[in-house]
Protein backbone atom coordinates (compact mmCIF):
# COMPACT_ATOMS: atom_id res chain seq x y z
CA UNK A 1 0.00 0.00 0.00
CA UNK A 2 1.46 3.60 -1.07
CA UNK A 3 1.54 5.93 1.45
CA UNK A 4 2.21 9.93 0.73
CA UNK A 5 2.25 12.23 3.81
CA UNK A 6 0.15 14.91 3.78
CA UNK A 7 2.58 17.59 3.26
CA UNK A 8 3.70 16.60 -0.24
CA UNK A 9 0.11 17.59 -1.11
CA UNK A 10 0.84 20.85 1.01
CA UNK A 11 0.65 23.78 -1.24
CA UNK A 12 3.83 26.34 -1.04
CA UNK A 13 2.81 29.75 -0.18
CA UNK A 14 2.89 32.07 -3.13
CA UNK A 15 5.57 34.42 -1.55
CA UNK A 16 7.95 30.86 -1.45
CA UNK A 17 7.57 30.53 -5.06
CA UNK A 18 10.14 30.72 -7.49
CA UNK A 19 9.66 34.47 -9.12
CA UNK A 20 8.47 33.56 -12.65
CA UNK A 21 10.10 36.03 -14.56
CA UNK A 22 13.43 34.89 -12.75
CA UNK A 23 12.49 31.31 -13.60
CA UNK A 24 12.32 32.38 -17.13
CA UNK A 25 15.24 34.26 -17.20
CA UNK A 26 17.80 31.12 -15.59
CA UNK A 27 19.54 29.97 -18.74
CA UNK A 28 19.92 34.01 -20.10
CA UNK A 29 21.73 34.52 -16.32
CA UNK A 30 23.54 31.10 -15.97
CA UNK A 31 25.31 32.64 -19.94
CA UNK A 32 25.62 35.77 -18.06
CA UNK A 33 27.78 34.87 -15.44
CA UNK A 34 29.99 32.59 -17.93
CA UNK A 35 30.67 34.93 -20.88
CA UNK A 36 31.82 37.17 -17.69
CA UNK A 37 33.69 34.92 -15.06
CA UNK A 38 34.63 31.99 -18.03
CA UNK A 39 34.27 29.56 -15.80
CA UNK A 40 32.21 28.77 -12.85
CA UNK A 41 31.20 26.18 -10.17
CA UNK A 42 27.48 25.70 -9.37
CA UNK A 43 27.49 27.08 -5.71
CA UNK A 44 29.91 29.77 -7.27
CA UNK A 45 27.32 30.78 -9.39
CA UNK A 46 24.08 30.81 -6.99
CA UNK A 47 26.79 32.73 -4.53
CA UNK A 48 27.30 35.29 -7.48
CA UNK A 49 23.54 36.16 -8.24
CA UNK A 50 22.74 36.71 -4.43
CA UNK A 51 26.05 39.32 -3.94
CA UNK A 52 25.15 41.08 -7.18
CA UNK A 53 21.27 41.20 -6.20
CA UNK A 54 22.39 41.80 -2.82
CA UNK A 55 20.06 39.19 -1.84
CA UNK A 56 17.25 39.95 -3.61
CA UNK A 57 17.75 36.74 -5.99
CA UNK A 58 18.27 33.71 -4.89
CA UNK A 59 18.80 30.67 -7.73
CA UNK A 60 18.53 27.31 -5.98
CA UNK A 61 20.07 24.22 -6.79
CA UNK A 62 17.31 22.69 -7.47
CA UNK A 63 16.69 24.79 -10.13
CA UNK A 64 20.16 25.45 -11.30
CA UNK A 65 21.48 22.26 -12.29
CA UNK A 66 18.96 21.10 -14.11
CA UNK A 67 19.31 24.25 -16.70
CA UNK A 68 23.48 23.55 -16.27
CA UNK A 69 22.24 20.23 -17.70
CA UNK A 70 20.05 21.20 -20.25
CA UNK A 71 22.57 23.80 -21.79
CA UNK A 72 25.37 21.09 -21.75
CA UNK A 73 22.97 18.98 -23.91
CA UNK A 74 21.88 21.70 -26.41
CA UNK A 75 26.08 22.40 -26.57
CA UNK A 76 26.39 25.70 -25.22
CA UNK A 77 28.58 24.63 -22.34
CA UNK A 78 31.28 22.35 -21.51
CA UNK A 79 32.98 20.72 -18.27
CA UNK A 80 36.18 20.51 -16.74
CA UNK A 81 36.98 19.21 -13.40
CA UNK A 82 39.36 19.52 -10.92
CA UNK A 83 40.09 18.01 -7.16
CA UNK A 84 39.68 20.84 -4.52
CA UNK A 85 40.42 20.43 -1.21
CA UNK A 86 40.18 16.46 -1.91
CA UNK A 87 36.45 17.04 -3.49
CA UNK A 88 35.65 16.63 -7.25
CA UNK A 89 34.76 20.00 -8.39
CA UNK A 90 33.13 20.27 -11.96
CA UNK A 91 33.40 23.88 -13.73
CA UNK A 92 31.12 25.29 -16.44
CA UNK A 93 32.21 27.25 -19.22
CA UNK A 94 31.00 28.05 -22.49
CA UNK A 95 31.23 26.67 -25.66
CA UNK A 96 32.06 28.49 -28.81
CA UNK A 97 28.31 28.32 -29.36
CA UNK A 98 27.44 29.10 -25.89
CA UNK A 99 29.36 32.26 -26.20
CA UNK A 100 27.08 33.42 -29.80
CA UNK A 101 24.10 32.76 -27.80
CA UNK A 102 24.69 34.37 -24.64
CA UNK A 103 24.86 37.86 -26.99
CA UNK A 104 21.63 36.74 -28.60
CA UNK A 105 19.68 35.88 -25.35
CA UNK A 106 21.12 39.08 -23.02
CA UNK A 107 20.29 41.24 -25.98
CA UNK A 108 16.76 39.72 -26.57
CA UNK A 109 16.25 39.67 -22.42
CA UNK A 110 17.45 43.28 -22.12
CA UNK A 111 14.93 44.19 -25.14
CA UNK A 112 12.02 42.38 -23.31
CA UNK A 113 13.09 44.40 -19.92
CA UNK A 114 13.06 47.64 -21.69
CA UNK A 115 9.43 46.91 -22.90
CA UNK A 116 8.22 45.97 -19.92
CA UNK A 117 9.65 48.73 -17.87
CA UNK A 118 7.81 50.88 -20.31
CA UNK A 119 4.35 49.36 -19.66
CA UNK A 120 4.92 49.19 -16.15
CA UNK A 121 5.79 52.99 -15.91
CA UNK A 122 3.13 54.07 -18.48
CA UNK A 123 -0.14 55.68 -18.11
CA UNK A 124 -2.18 52.25 -20.10
CA UNK A 125 -5.64 54.28 -20.02
CA UNK A 126 -6.95 55.58 -23.39
CA UNK A 127 -8.67 58.89 -22.05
Amino acid sequence: MDFIPNFVRYKIPEHLEPNPVIKGSLTTIILKLLGESGRMYGYEMTRAVRDVTKNKMDITEAALYPALHKLLDEGLLETTSEIVDGRMRKYYSLTKKGKKETVFKVNALKEALESLSIILNSNLSNG
